[in-house]
């Protein structure tokens, strides 16, 4: 008895504490089987939302969040570790694109239009200033030293013509001059009837010299044909103008000593104005000669003047990076004084061209983005090559064609919905190059994660984490 009572109390310990152990295993493993949360069965098709990653479910039906189509379900890679299968890597493909539904289109403002051509004209705005045309500026000058005996005109802005006298000069030279003139004529007739040839040809070489020296003075001919039939020295001589026009600068007074070639007066045609533009230097390359511009003046608003650049001066301006063109036009009504500030408009034809809103158009700093709408609801990243910008249109030269149709508006919350999706956005885009390190090998990009579910809001039997 006391031998069956030995093996039986070891026998039911060793029972006891294997049944404890099973239990407790049990109580651990019991529905807390992580590896296989999640997974199908080797084979079975998952499906997902396209704009909620998160949503997985294992047969097709719609997004609880958006209401869209679900797509299927990605795996990274085959079962055996091989290449990705064709419908793979077309979902591969897909992964840059977002699908917007109808309400989210609207709550976005996702507005998209279609691409064209159209004729697309630069405007380049600078500012000017009025300046005198240099070729229609004259000075009056003494042609004789003498003194002012009479001024004609005394003030500036005085309005002069180069057929009426602007003073009159007293000088003895002058008076000796015109009497060594006449004498000469008188001795012409006396020697022209001589028999000897040199004689009589010395009276018209006489005469010749005298008049000469007379329109070194500044005679005119009309004046010396006078003086010849009065036979009277003329005491004054009238000083008279290059050109017609105003006058600008006065330096002398009347009775006022002159010498030889010393300035009287200033005088500009203002008919006829020059406007000299500055054209920033990235803006310069755009302006050739011939130009029209359209000038706009604060003191004339709504009358517009109109002018062509004649000259492109070959220099820069170290301090305003600028290059200055002229501008020459006509000054009806002398409406534009020089130095008056005014606004100028060139105008730059840059013919026909694909052009599209400003807005559609995602500047990155390295590269320019638009979203492209592939087809209803779905928009692509697409890099472009962007021109000249016109207004709110700007130049495509490569990445866009004739009919596709572009998201004008509530492109950077298509771009955001990209890249909380997981596809990365403009910056990861398939097919677009990415940039390279140093060593020329690609940077490794982490997978993306899919965001997490928000509570209360989901059935948690539609979505597996």
């Amino acid at each position: 008895m006391s031998l069956n009572k030995k093996i039986a109390i070891p026998l039911v310990i060793i029972i006891l504490a294997a049944a404890t152990g099973g239990g407790w295993y049990a109580w651990q493993h019991k529905g807390h089987d992580h590896s296989a949360e999640g997974k199908a069965a080797p084979g079975k098709q998952l499906y997902t939302c396209s704009m909620h990653p998160f949503i997985i479910k294992d047969k097709p039906g719609t997004c609880p969040i958006c209401g869209m189509e679900l797509i299927k379900k990605l795996e990274s890679a085959t079962a055996d570790g091989g290449a990705q299968t064709a419908e793979q890597k077309q979902q591969a493909d897909m992964l840059g694109h977002v699908s917007l539904s109808p309400t989210q289109r609207v709550m976005a403002n996702v507005a998209s239009v279609e691409v064209k051509k159209a004729t697309l004209n630069k405007e380049i705005n600078a500012v000017g200033i009025v300046q005198f045309d240099q070729s229609r500026q004259a000075k009056a000058t003494a042609w004789i030293a003498g003194r002012i005996d009479r001024l004609n005109v005394n003030t500036v802005g005085a309005y002069v013509s180069k057929d009426k006298p602007v003073a009159e000069v007293y000088s003895p030279d002058l008076v000796a001059t015109q009497q060594e003139y006449l004498l000469a004529v008188k001795s012409r007739e006396q020697l022209k009837n001589s028999s000897i040839p040199s004689i009589s040809q010395n009276g018209e070489g006489l005469v010749s010299s005298a008049k000469q020296r007379l329109m070194l003075f500044g005679v005119k001919e009309s004046q010396i044909a006078e003086l010849e039939k009065s036979g009277k020295p003329n005491i004054r001589l009238p000083i008279y103008t290059p050109i017609s026009g105003v006058v600008i600068e006065k330096m002398v007074q009347q009775g006022q000593y002159v010498n030889v070639g010393e300035v009287l007066f200033n005088v500009a045609d203002l008919s006829s104005v020059w406007v000299e533009v500055e054209v920033y230097e990235n803006e310069f390359p755009n302006i050739h000669l011939g130009q029209q511009v359209e000038i706009r003046s604060q003191s004339f608003p709504g009358k517009p003047f109109t002018g062509r650049i004649s000259y492109v001066y070959p220099f820069l301006d170290p301090k305003t990076r600028t290059v200055k063109a002229r501008v020459e036009m006509p000054n009806p009504g002398m409406k534009l004084k020089p130095d008056m500030f005014v606004n100028a408009i060139i105008k730059v034809p840059l013919g026909s061209a694909i052009v599209v809103p400003v807005t559609a158009v995602i500047d990155t700093g390295k590269r320019q983005v638009v979203w492209v709408e592939t087809s209803t609801g779905m928009f692509e990243p697409r890099d472009v090559q962007v021109g000249q910008t016109s207004n709110d249109k700007i130049q495509i030269l490569s990445g866009l064609k004739t009919g596709d149709k572009v998201a004008v508006s509530g492109g950077y919350l298509i771009d955001s919905e990209s890249q909380l999706k997981g596809g990365g956005g403009h910056e990861n885009m398939p097919g677009m190059k990415m940039d390279e390190p140093k060593g020329g090998k690609p940077a490794s990009v982490p997978p993306a994660q899919p965001a997490p579910a928000k509570k209360g809001t989901l059935k948690m039997d539609d979505m597996k984490m």
